[in-house]
């Protein structure tokens, strides 16, 4: 039985659909492959059309480091050819072109946001809350650099230029993967969703990490446990969503998490409350509603203090 594509992995397919056609638009091979992996689920139909206005319409400026977006005119007869059927869904929405002098530049995002990048090779980038990196598109190299915070991935196959991402001594390399890279004071998480990455340190030994796996990059002492299988990647990746899900997490665990994407931060009063685990889904921008759940659940009680969400015994 094939497993049903998720909904983030039709985004980031549909992210770099748009990069594509872009480019390429004018070749009828790549309206025809468009067009056959629209109609392989109505999902994706959808997905296309929100890239697309991301695409024209976000902030250029910052998503892309453009200081000024330039415009090109291309007729809407070739977005009409390019899309088939659903030409009306995308009609008035212009493409940008990426000078090649602007494709090393900086992303970042503030607290609670988070963004998708389309990349100027294909790739996509999901940048998550309170990060930044640098992509630096060079000829025999596709090099990014995460000074804080966290990235998924999604690498366009080039063996010819090899997509290494940067983590203070930490090393990611992949050609055509997906994974997500989160950087701490110490070290960093690499997830892999899709493919095999090769994990170092400075000085030492690559490891391989697959699908479906996990490893924590120490950034003195490199990779030194092997990487394990990890059934949870969707939920620890769920923030691509704007999602929290929790699956056992403690409370006082749960609260850091929410803390990552609020200014009004949780405090769990009671070490009782702060050791009990709980199970279930949150937009990230809802930590009142995570307090209330939590306080309905264990018998608790919620006080707000200014900037602070307090939850205590009640």
């Amino acid at each position: 039985m094939v497993d049903r594509e998720s909904a983030a992995d039709i985004e980031a397919a549909a992210a770099r659909w748009v990069v594509r056609v872009d480019r390429e638009g004018d070749d009828p091979g790549v309206r025809a492959e468009l067009e056959t992996w629209l109609a392989g689920d109505r999902r994706r139909v959808g997905a296309y059309v929100r890239a697309e206005a991301g695409w024209t319409h976000l902030d250029r400026g910052r998503a892309l480091g453009l200081e000024t977006p330039v415009a090109r005119p291309t007729p809407m007869l070739r977005r009409r050819g390019v899309i088939g059927g659903l030409g009306a869904l995308a009609a008035g929405l212009a493409a940008v072109v990426v000078a090649p002098r602007l494709l090393a530049k900086r992303y970042g995002t503030a607290l609670g946001e988070i963004r998708r990048v389309p990349m100027a090779d294909g790739s996509v980038a999901a940048i998550n809350t309170s990060s930044e990196l640098e992509i630096s598109m060079r000829p025999r190299l596709r090099a990014v650099r995460l000074e804080r915070g966290e990235a998924w991935f999604a690498v366009a196959k080039d063996p010819d230029r090899p997509f290494v991402v940067e983590s203070g001594p930490v090393r990611v390399r992949a050609v055509g993967t997906a994974f997500s890279v989160r950087k701490h004071e110490a070290g960093s998480d690499i997830l892999v969703t899709e493919g095999v990455v090769e994990v170092w340190t400075d000085g030492q030994a690559p490891r391989r990490v697959v699908a479906g796996q996990r490893v924590f990059a120490d950034n003195g002492a490199g990779v030194q446990a092997p990487p394990k299988a990890d059934d949870n990647l969707a939920r620890q990746l769920a923030w691509r969503e704007g999602q929290i899900v929790l699956d056992g997490q403690t409370l006082a665990e749960a609260a850091a998490e929410f803390n990552r994407y609020n200014d009004r931060k949780i405090e769990v009063a009671d070490p009782r409350l702060a050791g009990e685990r709980f199970v279930g889904w949150f937009r990230t921008n809802d930590p009142e509603g995570f307090a209330e759940a939590a306080a309905t659940t264990f018998n608790g009680q919620v006080l707000t203090s200014g900037e602070a969400i307090v939850l205590q015994a009640g």
